[in-house]
Order: C-alpha cells, then sequence, then structure tokens
C-alpha cells in the first residue's frame, strides 16, 4: 500500500474551539462506556472497494469483517467458519459461511454478498486503485484490463453460505491476503441504491461487523462507531462506543489525552522524544519501510554496485531514528519489515532477522568503508575527480524536510558530492517517481498482509513500483519461483525469499532507511489494545478498567 494518509503529517489542528472546551485545570471525567482515539486524517472514504489509506482500513476493520481477522498474530475465522486449506492443487478455496452473520439491518451475509464486492472491485467501471491486489483469482487481471468480462471471474456462490474462489496458480499466502479489507463483502442492493454516494456518509451504508458509524459523513473530522448488535460475535465486543478525532498538532494532542478527551493519542516528532519517559507512552512498529531509490535509468552512476553500497553505508541510521525522527521509528538494514513475517518451520525466526548478515553489513554506518567505495566507484564509472551534482526528491511536510536536511548532511560528505534537496508534495513526488523524474528519491511502502513477498515484489523487473529500475536476474528469478514452483513447498518458497533479499541487502538495489513506528499515549485505564499483522487495530479485543 502507497503511503498516502501516512506520510500527510501537519502542523494545524482541525479541531473546532468547542471541542477543546474542559482542557484547562479541571478535568472531565472519561465515559466508561466510550473509548476516545486520535487520527491522523479523516475518512476518505468507507467503500471498501476504492479505499486505499489506512485510516479508511481502520474504519472498515472497525465496522466489517471479510472472511478473516486478525487477533494479534493469528487469522481467525470471521464470516468463514474457520480458516480453509486449498483442494485442487492449491488452486480452489470453498468457504462455508456463518448463517448467523448479518447485515446491520437484519440481512444474511451471503455468499452472493462476497461475489457482487469482489467482482465490483476488479471491474474496470469502479476505477479501484487495489484491483490488482485480486490478480492470482482467475480471469481477475484481464477483467481489470478490460480484455475479459467481470461475470468470468473464478469466484462464485455455490449457495447462500457457500463461497469458493478458483485461482489460476496457487497463492501461498492467499488466506493472509484476503483477510485485507478490500475483500470485505458488499450488499448490491444498498450499493446500487446509493451509487456514487455509496461509502461516503453512514446513512449510505450497512455494516456486519463489531461496530458501526453514525451520524458520519466523509469530510467530518470526529466520528463515532458504536457497538453492531447485529454482529454474530456482539458478546466478545467490551467497548460500546469508540470515538475518533482528527489531531495534527501534538501539542493539542498531548492536551487532550490529559483533559481525559482522548484514551489513545497519537503523538510524534520532538514531542514523542520529550514524552518518552512518561509512563503513559508506548511505540508500535509498523509494517512499513522507508528507502532511497536510485534512478538507474536516468543516471548511470547508479549502476555500479559500488556506488550504491557507499551511498548506504555512508548513511547513520540510528541518528537518524533518535535525532531526527523518534516516534517508534526504528534503523532498518532491510527493504521488509523487521517482525512481521516468520519461518513457516520455526515460528519463533524472523525473515529479517535471518537475513540480517548481508543486510547489516551493506547498510551499517561505516563513512570510511563508504568513502573507499565511492572513489573505487567513480574510478570504475569514469568519474574520477568530477564534481557530482544529485537531486534528493522528497516530500514537503515538516517531517520530511528535516530527514532528508539530515540526508543531505550525510551523503554530502562522500567526496566531489554535492545533495540538493527538492521537497514537492505528496502527489507531486509520487507523479514524479513514477515517471522517472528524479535522481534520488525517498519513498515508502505499507504491507498489504504480512508476507516478505510485498516488499520482495516491487523491485522485479518490470514492476510498476520499481521506480529507480534497478534489475537483477536471479533476483527476479528467485522471486518468480517462490510464487510459482515452490509455491506449495512452505520451506523452499521460505528460501527463495531469503536469497532473494540476501540479494538486495549486498546489492543496494534500493537503500532502507528506517522500519515506520508511530508513538502513542495510553490512558491507563484502556487494555487490551491489539496492533495485528494488517497495520490495523483489533478494536474487539479493547476494554475498560477504571
Amino acid at each position: 500500500m502507497k503511503l498516502k494518509k501516512l506520510l500527510a503529517v501537519g502542523t494545524t489542528s482541525l479541531l473546532a474551539v468547542g471541542f477543546l472546551a474542559g482542557c484547562g485545570s479541571k478535568q472531565a471525567q472519561a465515559p466508561k462506556d466510550t473509548v476516545g482515539i486520535s487520527s491522523k486524517d479523516i475518512i476518505a472514504t468507507a467503500d471498501s472497494s476504492l479505499n486505499t489509506d489506512n485510516i479508511g482500513s481502520q474504519a472498515l476493520v472497525d465496522t466489517m469483517e471479510g472472511l478473516y481477522r486478525w487477533k494479534g498474530k493469528t487469522l481467525v475465522p470471521g464470516v468463514s467458519t474457520k480458516i480453509v486449506k486449498p483442494t485442487n492443487n492449491g488452486l480452489t478455496y470453498t468457504f462455508k459461511l456463518r448463517k448467523d452473520s448479518k447485515w446491520s439491518n437484519g440481512d444474511p451475509v451471503t455468499a452472493q454478498d462476497f461475489v457482487y464486492a469482489w467482482k465490483r472491485t476488479v471491474d474496470p467501471k469502479t476505477k479501484s486503485q487495489y484491483a490488482y491486489i485480486f490478480e492470482g483469482i482467475a480471469n481477475a487481471k484481464d477483467i481489470s484490463a478490460g480484455k475479459k468480462p467481470v461475470d468470468t471471474m473464478g469466484v462464485k456462490a455455490i449457495d447462500d453460505h457457500t463461497f469458493q474462489v478458483n485461482l489460476e496458480k496457487p497463492i501461498p499466502y492467499f488466506n493472509k491476503l484476503i483477510a485485507n479489507a478490500t475483500f470485505y463483502p458488499l450488499q448490491e442492493k444498498t450499493v446500487k441504491k446509493w451509487g456514487k454516494k455509496y461509502g461516503t456518509n453512514s446513512k449510505t451504508m450497512i455494516f456486519n461487523g463489531p461496530y458501526k458509524l453514525v451520524n458520519w459523513n466523509s469530510p467530518d473530522n470526529s466520528w463515532k462507531e458504536t457497538k453492531n448488535n447485529k454482529y454474530w460475535n456482539s458478546k466478545a465486543v467490551k467497548v460500546k462506543n469508540l470515538k475518533y478525532q482528527v489531531v495534527k498538532d501534538n501539542s493539542t494532542s498531548v492536551n487532550l489525552f490529559q483533559a481525559n478527551k482522548l484514551d489513545r493519542a497519537q503523538v510524534s516528532g520532538d514531542t514523542a522524544k520529550q514524552m518518552k519517559d512518561n509512563k503513559d507512552y508506548g511505540e508500535v512498529k509498523q509494517n512499513s519501510t522507508f528507502f532511497i531509490e536510485m534512478n538507474q535509468e536516468k543516471n548511470p552512476l547508479f549502476k555500479n554496485q559500488k556506488i550504491r553500497q557507499a551511498l548506504s553505508l555512508a548513511l547513520n541510521r540510528k541518528q537518524l531514528v533518535d535525532k531526527v525522527l523518534g516516534s517508534g521509528c526504528s534503523p532498518a538494514n532491510s527493504i521488509t519489515p523487521a517482525k512481521m513475517a516468520y519461518d513457516p518451520q520455526d515460528n519463533s525466526k524472523d525473515f529479517v532477522a535471518q537475513t540480517s548478515k548481508t543486510g547489516k553489513a551493506n547498510a551499517s554506518y561505516d563513512l570510511k568503508k563508504a568513502k573507499k567505495l565511492w572513489k573505487e566507484g567513480l574510478a570504475e564509472t569514469g568519474n574520477t575527480g568530477k564534481k557530482l551534482d544529485l537531486v534528493l526528491l522528497g516530500d514537503d511536510t515538516d517531517s520530511s524536510k528535516k530527514r532528508d536536511e539530515f540526508l543531505q548532511n550525510q551523503l554530502g560528505k562522500l567526496p566531489g558530492l554535492k545533495i540538493t534537496i527538492n521537497d514537492v508534495p505528496f502527489k507531486s513526488r509520487l507523479n514524479r517517481a513514477i515517471s522517472g523524474d528524479f535522481d534520488l528519491v525517498v519513498t515508502g511502502w505499507i504491507a498489504d498482509f504480512p508476507d516478505p513477498i510485498n516488499f520482495l515484489t516491487l523491485f522485479t523487473e518490470g514492476a510498476s513500483n520499481n521506480n529507480g529500475k534497478w534489475v537483477n536476474k536471479e533476483y527476479n528469478d528467485l522471486v518468480k519461483k517462490s510464487m510459482n514452483e515452490d509455491a506449495n513447498n512452505p520451506a523452499a518458497r521460505w528460501k527463495d525469499m531469503q536469497d532473494a533479499q540476501n540479494i538486495i541487502n549486498e546489492q543496494q538495489g534500493v537503500i532502507p532507511l528506517f522500519q515506520n513506528g508511530e508513538a502513542y499515549l495510553t490512558h491507563k485505564r484502556l487494555k487490551g489494545v491489539d496492533f495485528g499483522s494488517s497495520g490495523t487495530y483489533n478494536q474487539m479485543s479493547l476494554y475498560t478498567k477504571e
């Protein structure tokens, strides 16, 4: 998932003055049946076919339910009665659905609701930016490309409570994939009744998850989710109301937390660093990394491995995290996030830890070695003695500007290298990266599901997100092998991905910077905070203890 809302960190509060009333010396008592939570931005859409960011995903996880959901790091049944094992050599998944799963209007959730939702998302008319995530389901890719009719998609309702999916090839991570909010069901008559208005406000929607949105419109800076009594597992939902509030200013976030207006308040930057020793402070590591891509197509200099390694070794990632970023970020020596995916033969062994030898060797601060490799790389490319001026493209938020200034200073220590910063709005940065209008660009990715393949496929030859055009045939072959001939062999597939990760570590095809994190103040009365494997919270686990 492209880091859209995740990168939009501003400095201006969107809170109304009236909401701040009571933030003085006398603290308001927090309602026992309501939990207040800060949000970085509004819900742009609650339409699961159109949502592309984590804020919308969180609202969907709260209010809707797919075949599965995450409970901590464990995948558990949702509308499906069990975690399904495929048949037909890994090509067919048959889901038996709960007969007690209902929509908030009392209608049953049926297999046809899944068929309709999945077909709607891949239909070119819907213009879903996430249609590609269905690739691998029979005909989905061709349907999205307009080459085949929507009705040819490999999904069908065998009966009201039996949903079947047929794949073109085995997808070893399919069960994890379909826990994503994009795969949630939709009731056809409700969506068609409201048309383009569906998902823009709560009156256009019905819900099948633990909560339901009430009196919400998409521009709202606060919204309420109340317990959905029609939810099949409503007895397990302990908090009656969730109240979200957009807060973009750190001081406001702290004030609202101290006044008991928020039970969980996000803080960042200097505020996070200052609050680090506070008893209410905590950090969440995300399945997200930031990295530098080097435009090898525009500048042949970056095709030299020693040049790429030198740029990487010149960066002190610990200083970047400790002195500039804070907020729960951690140094990264891999494009793949740590503590996201674990060895199928030994669930205690983290994927990144298993490939850390090559990661640390090529992405740890060593300026002396960096200068040596830089000089050797310049000699090999015929640039000895030349002054080089490279432009670093980034985002124009305050935190991004500070980050890029740090990178500019670090890289400028390499002999003859001058780095010029060009920080632009997110959309401009994204468009320029896609079009190849950059020398160096800082970008990031957040996992759609907890598997290394999320990140490894980004940098295969011809991949739409391989903006730097790094190419390595052995890497491509290993990633392809993990998704094809070894797809049904977990151990062999894992080894393929490890080998691929080691290659990109050694080559520094892209330069990893840091794993993203978030810092929060959490009220002592709030218990059961569950940040699972999907980049969203499982709010069913929440409860309060006064």
